[in-house]
């Protein structure tokens, strides 16, 4: 068996060796070719949800070329032949500087969804963060995973039952850290759905995580009005309806003549966020559990600060991929400034705009201490499944340690900001 210290070595020959093995790869390497070949594989729906962004999308496109403002600056003749991509993060080990971060519907993208995705994590034993937006609910992606790591991601209710719900289910299913996303507490103006009139929540995708729970379930026995009148029949109602019923626990027959799908997704639609979230809020969460709880859409410095001071453990610098405000700043231009604020008082993740290993090397130079990667996941994906997901994991894997390796250092911790030029 080949040490993990020459992960990278071993992946290449098997790439390089694969076609000569009868061992296909099952999905493209680079980036630009995973996304071209996913959008084939995906519906006009799937693909405008999954790769769509905020307003002219221009917050997504500066999230990957803002790092092309950071040049990697190689050290030669160092000791590289044997290197070490292990981090630590609030008392776990590792293997590598980059978790899965949660990503809502993955259904759409394949119908194994996230139940995929939990079995590649696990076999890779790389952390996967569980959605609040999942197509498969938590209990079942965890009785697949094993010992492997897992987070959970949650969208802060109108219902702080649900909250309070949510937050036990996360610790009954091993979770080892809280992910609260703070950047959604309303919808972005995201014209590639728009232009579809598609929300897949209305279809009753999406909502596992809700129709899962005792509390939600009770909350749809007081959801009235339009949910319990006939709705108007038309042929895009009709089909929306029979999405409801499948996706909708239960049987598909009895589902549809019953109530409770519609009422789920009007339950859900009234729920899901609060907008008048804030600051103070947090203490009710920290008094909820032991478990790590980290802070996700962090972008400027003074927010960093607060996170601190309501004895936060972690933040996640992100702008939702682009997805919420178009024109944000991108959050590897952020990223210096948060860490500086921070001064190493709490560990620091990064998403939005990861597309290659050089990337997670460029953002943990600057001072993260892990990347989070999404939409090169769902790609991979929507192409195989599984084994898609759990190849583009070892893809990323592997060009992160030849990236630090050829660059002069021999694991993370040497990584350091004196290992980038800004152009």
């Amino acid at each position: 068996m080949a040490s993990e210290k020459s992960f990278s070595r071993k992946r290449q020959t098997d790439i390089f060796l694969g076609s000569l093995r009868g061992k296909n790869r099952t999905i493209p390497i680079s980036f630009d070719k995973l996304h071209d070949v996913a959008k084939q594989k995906m519906s006009k729906e799937a693909y405008a949800y999954i790769a769509g962004s905020a307003g002219r999308e221009i917050t997504k496109k500066s999230n990957c070329t803002d790092f092309n403002q950071w040049k990697i600056t190689p050290s030669m003749l160092n000791d590289v032949s044997e290197c070490s991509t292990d981090i630590s993060l609030f008392g776990h080990r590792y293997p590598v500087p980059f978790l899965l971060a949660p990503i809502g519907v993955l259904d759409m993208a394949h119908p194994d969804a996230d139940l995929a995705v939990a079995k590649a994590s696990a076999a890779e034993n790389v952390p996967f963060i569980f959605s609040s937006q999942a197509s498969v609910d938590m209990e079942t992606c965890s009785s697949v995973m094993g010992d492997s790591p897992r987070w959970f991601q949650l969208y802060w209710s109108t219902s702080d039952d649900l909250v309070e719900s949510f937050v036990r289910r996360a610790e009954s299913c091993g979770c080892e850290a809280i992910v609260l996303t703070l950047d959604t507490t309303m919808l972005g103006w995201r014209p590639r759905d728009l232009d579809l009139d598609y929300l897949p929540f209305l279809r009753g995708r999406g909502i596992a995580q809700y129709t899962s729970d005792p509390v939600f379930r009770k909350l749809m026995k007081t959801s009235l009005g339009d949910a319990d009148e006939p709705p108007k029949l038309t042929w895009n109602s009709i089909k929306a309806l029979i999405k409801m019923a499948k996706n909708y626990p239960g049987g598909f027959w009895s589902n549809l003549l019953s109530k409770d799908p519609r009422r789920a997704v009007k339950t859900f639609i009234e729920c899901y966020s609060r907008p008048s979230l804030t600051w103070d809020d947090l203490s009710f969460l920290r008094s909820l559990t032991d478990l790590p709880i980290l802070l996700k859409g962090i972008l400027n410095p003074n927010d960093a600060r607060k996170a601190i001071e309501r004895n936060m453990d972690g933040i996640i610098v992100s702008n939702h991929g682009g997805r919420q405000v178009d024109g944000a700043v991108s959050a590897v231009e952020v990223l210096p400034n948060i860490v500086k604020e921070v001064n190493g008082d709490i560990p620091i993740l990064m998403d939005s705009g990861i597309r290659s290993g050089s990337d997670m090397f460029k953002a943990i130079a600057l001072g993260a201490d892990a990347v989070l990667l999404g939409r090169p996941y769902s790609y991979a994906l929507a192409i195989a499944g599984k084994q898609g997901v759990q190849e583009v994991i070892q893809n990323y894997r592997a060009e992160f340690e030849l990236t630090m390796a050829l660059s002069g250092y021999k694991n993370i911790c040497e990584v350091k900001r004196d290992s980038l030029f800004k152009f």
